[in-house]
This record gives structure tokens, sequence and C-alpha cells, in this order.
């Protein structure tokens, strides 16, 4: 198990790539992509969906960066023909449990609809797997945020509930879907 954690570790070091299929790459997120993403999450286009403190800065963003704990969690940049379009991870990697939660933003809005978000997500979900060793992605999404249903669905996870009233969202409350997918779920 600590071998594992080791890896996640390394994983994250600046410009490491973890997979990559045609035009697709995921690599780890470096500081030089703190300005992207802060401008990704500010874009109202973006963040109707997203739970941070908007507006964040690149400050904050920075200072998240350099005291994440890298143990637990792998974030990576989206790559499309080398540029950077989306952010993507793993969040609360328990390898005593053999899961761990999916996050993906596709950032610049000239590449949304076009299927990176697929590839990317296939690529994760299939390292998380086969090279991490987990059994079971999992994810939480906003109850009417029904392109990120269908990009999950898309994806072979599976619907596993509903959390209602979950969250105060912008001054209401809102339900949350929760999503899974294990191991042997997938076509590799």
């Amino acid at each position: 198990m600590e071998n594992n954690v080791r890896n996640i570790a390394e994983l994250n070091r600046e410009g490491t790539v973890i997979a990559s299929e045609e035009h697709v790459t995921l690599r780890a997120f470096c500081a030089s992509d703190i300005e992207k993403k802060v401008e990704w999450i500010n874009n109202p286009d973006n963040n109707a969906h997203l739970h941070y403190d908007i507006p964040i800065c690149a400050e904050k963003t920075a200072v998240w960066f350099a005291n994440k704990n890298n143990d637990k969690r792998l974030d990576l940049v989206i790559e499309y023909d080398g540029v950077s379009v989306g952010l993507i991870g793993l969040l609360n990697i328990d390898f005593q449990n053999q899961k761990a939660e999916y996050y993906i933003s596709m950032g610049d809005t000239t590449y949304k609809r076009k299927g990176i978000a697929t590839t990317a997500s296939m690529l994760l979900v299939r390292f998380a797997f086969d090279e991490l060793k987990l059994h079971k992605v999992y994810l939480t999404t906003d109850g009417d945020n029904l392109i990120a249903h269908r990009l999950f669905e898309k994806c072979g996870f599976v619907r596993e509930g509903v959390l209602r009233d979950d969250l105060i969202h912008r001054g209401k409350y809102i339900d949350r879907i929760r999503y899974g997918i294990l191991d042997d779920m997938i076509g590799r």
C-alpha cells in the first residue's frame, strides 16, 4: 500500500504524462497551469456546477498547489494536440478500500462537446483500474447537470443514488447524484 502512495506523489510531479490516446493527453498539473485554472473556474460558462468560492485568485490557488496532499489526490491537465483544455483527476484516493473520487472540468469552451472529455475520462478510469489497482471510481454531481450525467453514463458510470437537498448552492438546496464504476465494468 505504501508503494502506491509513493507512486501517487511521483505521478503529481510537474509535467508527468500518465496517459495518452490519439489527440488527448493527461499530464500532471503544474504551477504554470495555475493562471489557466483560475481563468477557467472564473468563467461563468464553466462554473454553474462548480462549488468554489468564486471568483478564485491565482495567489490562493498557488497556496493550494504548494500545500495539497499529493498522496491522496492526482490532479491532471487535459491536453488536446498539446493545448491545455481542461482539468481532471482523482481525489480521496483510498488504497485500503480501493476507490477514489473522480472530477473533471473542461476549461476551454471551444473544446467542449468534441468527445475530448469522454476520451480523457476513459483514460483516467482505465489508469485508476489498471495502474493504481483500484476497484471503484465514484463521483457526485449536481442533479440538474444533465450534460455531465450524459458524459458519465457514456463512460460506463452507473447512477447509485440521489442525495436529496445535499448542498446549498447559490442560496438554494440542490440534489446531488452519486455515480460509480467498478473495475469489471469497462472494456479495455
